[in-house]
């Protein structure tokens, strides 16, 4: 009984809003402005083309490539800063100015120096930057003082210290940023095709169905994503978990 409680508590919602998704496009009676559920899903025929693929493919690795970029750089960054207080007063306005900018303003502006192939990428990385930087930082600032003093005592090396101490204490925190960002660099990168319309994107298809008035294809393709970022946004929450409980485990064992 419990397992068909479950069940329902987790069919209930979706049915209950595609319901009044119905009932929204029934009222409104134009397609044009809000399709409904069942054209929709027709749409959803194009699953079955290889074009699909090599489009959702295509935007997947421009995705990946500004999340490995941004989580990388984001680290690097806040490992040096936290060693050369120089480099912290260089990057923090920097970092601040990226935070505060509209991405839709990075994405204009880059079109005119990257193609448009390259710019979501780009925007993907000023997505993903800021927020682990931050992350990095504050689990680096906040390794156990008494832990520092410990391995001073014991006289460990600096990249020792670094290894057993400082990156164990940092590490939950940064690993909750990327899975944090992982949905926004999507989102961004995507943003980001829409605008530079490059070859074989999402994007290019979302705007292409708004051009020629195709309200269904637009809603699926929104479906699209939203699946591929729950999907990710999942299996990069399994994949943190467990290496996050391997790496503790193989740090306490050092």
């Amino acid at each position: 009984m419990k397992y068909w409680k479950q069940i329902l508590r987790k069919v209930f919602p979706l049915a209950f809003w595609l319901l009044v998704w119905a009932v929204c496009a029934r009222m409104v009676g134009k397609e044009l402005l809000l399709a409904p559920p069942s054209s929709v899903l027709r749409r959803f025929s194009f699953v079955g083309e290889a074009s699909f693929w090599h489009t959702v493919g295509m935007s997947l690795w421009r995705t990946a490539l500004a999340y490995g970029i941004g989580v990388a750089l984001a680290c690097l960054l806040a490992v040096l800063c936290s060693l050369w207080g120089w480099l912290d007063d260089l990057v923090r306005p920097a970092l601040a100015v990226i935070r505060a900018t509209p991405v839709a303003s990075f994405i204009i502006l880059a079109l005119v120096w990257l193609s448009a192939a390259n710019v979501p990428i780009l925007a993907g990385v000023l997505m993903v930057l800021p927020v682990v930087y931050a992350s990095a930082r504050e689990g680096i600032d906040g390794t156990d003082r008494n832990l520092l003093e410990m391995a001073r005592m014991f006289g460990w090396s600096q990249w020792k210290t670094w290894r057993r101490v400082v990156v164990p204490s940092a590490l939950p925190s940064v690993l909750a940023a990327c899975e944090a960002c992982v949905g926004l660099c999507l989102k961004a990168a995507i943003a980001a095709e829409v605008i530079g319309t490059p070859k074989n994107a999402i994007g290019t298809r979302l705007y292409s169905a708004k051009i020629y008035l195709e309200t269904d294809a637009l809603m699926a393709w929104t479906l699209v994503v939203i699946l591929l970022s729950i999907g990710i946004e999942k299996l990069l929450r399994l994949l943190i978990r467990r290496l996050l409980k391997g790496r503790l485990t193989h740090v306490h064992h050092a």
